[in-house]
């Protein structure tokens, strides 16, 4: 994957992101994720301890979702280029649910010698129902001369 997705040329407040989904989460998915960031909470892998604690089954790590959401960003402009990415949780995601993930650039600017952006993430279930909200900076870099280039 290339570090540079965009240019700052390229870019304009307002823009959106393209959407990333995940169709139907699997249990499967909770305990590789599990794996890979080593949060073993069982609310997220056994039906009896998430049943004992008022749940109707387990349930996705709320980073899990989150990390979904972060591939709008590094997508967009590449995993260098974040500056910040933030969340926050609103609900959870269960076995078979689906995950739509979306961004828009909300501002650019200058700072700290660099040309950014900064935008608003949201991730929504196949309801409609808000899983994270998040936003973003981003640093981008410009053409050399400027401007882009032209058609020859």
């Amino acid at each position: 994957m290339p570090a540079i997705k965009r240019r700052w040329e390229e870019v304009k407040e307002g823009d959106a992101m393209p959407e990333v989904r995940v169709e139907g989460l699997t249990r499967t998915d909770f305990v590789r994720y599990a794996g890979a960031s080593g949060d073993f909470n069982p609310i997220h892998h056994d039906q009896t301890f998430a049943e004992a604690a008022g749940n109707p089954t387990v349930f996705a790590m709320g980073m899990l979702n989150a990390g979904i959401l972060s591939r709008v960003v590094t997508e967009f402009v590449g995993r260098p280029n974040v500056r910040r990415f933030k969340v926050r949780f609103a609900t959870r995601a269960w076995p078979g649910d689906h995950v739509v993930c979306t961004g828009k650039v909300t501002r650019k600017y200058e700072e700290a010698s660099e040309k950014r952006v900064e935008g608003e993430l949201l991730a929504v279930n196949q309801k409609g129902e808000t899983l994270i909200s998040g936003s973003f900076v981003a640093a981008l870099p410009e053409y050399s001369s400027g401007s882009p280039p032209r058609d020859r």
